[in-house]
């Protein structure tokens, strides 16, 4: 079983967490051009690698970062959002 760890309750199986995807920063909507906007609402980078993705533990509603590698299948760290 693979196990997952929340910020806020431990190491958990992994089928208690939903993907939210990946962090990105949104433009500012009173600036952005429409160029802008269909680049973050379309453009992803799917290649392998270290990603920062939003993850919750769906037991607790508990959303946090989790920095995966995913060309390893690894969960680097895990932290709350703003927790830098």
């Amino acid at each position: 079983m693979k196990i997952m760890t929340c910020p806020i309750n431990g190491p958990r199986p992994v089928s208690e967490f939903v993907y939210g995807g990946a962090l990105r920063e949104m433009p500012d909507p009173n600036s952005a051009s429409d160029a802008q906007w269909a680049h973050y609402v379309f453009d992803r980078d799917g290649a392998p690698g270290v990603k920062k993705e939003w993850w919750c533990h769906a037991p607790s509603n508990t959303w946090f970062i989790a920095e995966r590698d995913t060309a390893r299948d690894v969960v680097l760290r895990v932290h709350l959002y703003g927790e830098e």
